[in-house]
């Protein structure tokens, strides 16, 4: 396991890329390293493997930050193969020095996983603050990743909606991300769903839902 970098193509960043992939991704940083975060997602990667029936015995993250969500799957998969992908190369660094994971330090829009490569492919928080124009082609690059399963864990809401953020605007933007993945892939299914609350009394998350979807094909 370790870091392996994928070097950007000759373009212009999104705002959203350039946003993640400097000093705002960095302060992100700072604002999660909580190893109780890690346990609260512990609880939500659970349910996740339980409506999965025991299945999932790889996973890529698109967005990993600094592997929180990779930590949590560890923990309960201490076998599986992990894989992130992370604009922001301080992030990337942390996962590669946890050494839990494989890291390739690269824009979502630029990187192409391999086919089928892992049994659940998913984000957690990331949908949300990509540039919506780019949401098409990143939904079909999670589908394409899976061999089985995906799962997106975002806020949501019925219509697209944007948000400001920290005080920055075209930053975050709640929609049915789900709902559109099946749409525009009629051969996933909905297998299971739920929402994590700000207050609760155990594992409290940000007031997200998250979706698993399966390839019936």
């Amino acid at each position: 396991m370790g870091i392996v970098t994928d070097a950007l193509n000759p373009r212009t960043l999104t705002r959203q890329e350039a946003l993640w992939a400097g000093d705002f991704g960095r302060e992100y940083i700072d604002r999660n390293r909580d190893d109780q975060l890690i346990e609260n997602n512990e609880a939500l990667f659970a349910k996740v493997l339980a409506a999965s029936g025991g299945t999932i015995g790889s996973a890529i993250e698109f967005g990993a930050n600094i592997g929180n969500n990779l930590r949590a799957l560890r923990n309960l998969l201490p076998e599986a193969e992990l894989e992130a992908i992370e604009i922001n190369e301080e992030a990337a660094s942390h996962i590669a020095a946890w050494g839990g994971a494989t890291v390739t330090v690269a824009s979502i829009l630029d990187h192409e996983p391999a086919a089928a490569s892992h049994d659940l492919a998913f984000t957690k928080g990331v949908l949300i603050h990509l540039n919506p124009d780019a949401l098409p082609e990143v939904y079909d690059k999670l589908v394409a990743a899976s061999r089985r399963w995906v799962m997106v864990c975002e806020y949501y809401n019925p219509t697209p909606v944007e948000v400001t953020y920290r005080g920055e605007t075209a930053a975050l933007f709640k929609r049915d991300f789900a709902g559109e993945i099946l749409d525009r892939h009629p051969g996933l299914r909905l297998v299971d769903y739920g929402f994590t609350y700000h207050r609760d009394p155990q594992h409290p998350l940000d007031d997200s839902t998250w979706f698993l979807l399966e390839k019936t094909g």
